[in-house]
């Protein structure tokens, strides 16, 4: 597939142009100009790179890329190494940050919510990038930690009682700890991200709201996981998901 048509869908799929975000959309470090291969994963770190190299990768595709705003611009240490290491090999670069979490079917947070098992109801949140719905059957707090547990291969960090029962669940994945005061506001039992703050502890405490931390990285594994599948569904392109273990 030409790099250039696999850019204009990319951006018409994900909206990128109608979707605010604090870094570019698309495609990042242009490369060789027919894609054959392309090898996504959550974050365009140099371990990454280098495994999507020995993959033979004509094009990578990941949720976190390059450029975000307030960073410095220069081709400095980490950010020279990674570019270099794609130009070198001729590889592009393409990134979507907002654009795959809040995508209704491929996104983040639409694929958690999937493989989960919650039934969507509705969105909310700046851009509605959060998530909320429902469990099938309620359950006790404690088996949708290990349902979750089960799911990311991680246990998650979990704020409230575990013998509650959880029905009505709210969730956004990555870093979206803020969005939890507004979750409690919509009345769920629960609230799943991927990382914590110190307040959120109290306001779980005081509210009765579950808090689950389940991992910045790998509550943000199934987007770039489905929409790589999705395009070779499309066009017959070979993809090949890698995944680095991140520990937060």
């Amino acid at each position: 597939m030409r790099l250039n048509e696999l850019e204009i869908y990319l951006n018409q799929l994900l909206d990128v142009n109608h979707i605010q975000d604090y870094c570019p959309n698309g495609l990042q470090v242009e490369g060789r100009s027919e894609v054959r291969k392309l090898v996504s994963g959550v974050t365009a770190s140099f371990d990454f790179l280098q495994a999507a190299v020995a993959a033979g990768a004509d094009a990578v595709l990941v949720h976190h890329g390059y450029f975000w705003r307030g960073e410095n611009q220069c081709l400095t240490g980490r950010k020279r190494r990674r570019i270099a290491l794609l130009i070198e090999n001729d590889i592009s670069l393409f990134a979507y940050h907002l654009p795959l979490d809040v995508h209704l079917e491929l996104g983040n947070n639409a694929q958690l919510g999937h493989r989960l098992g919650l039934i969507e109801t509705g969105r909310f949140g700046e851009q509605s990038i959060a998530a909320q719905g429902t469990l099938p059957q309620a359950m006790t707090l404690k088996d949708f930690g290990k349902s979750i547990g089960q799911l990311l291969s991680r246990s998650p960090l979990m704020i409230g009682d575990e013998k509650k029962l959880v029905h009505r669940i709210a969730w956004c994945t990555g870093a979206a700890q803020n969005y939890f005061d507004e979750a409690i506001q919509l009345g769920v039992d629960a609230f799943i991200t991927g990382e914590i703050s110190e307040q959120n502890v109290h306001a779980a405490r005081e509210s009765g709201v579950a808090f689950i931390a389940a991992g910045h990285h790998a509550t943000e594994r199934y987007g770039v996981q489905a929409l790589g599948e999705h395009l070779a569904q499309e066009f017959g392109i070979a993809t090949q998901f890698i995944d680095l273990d991140n520990p937060v």
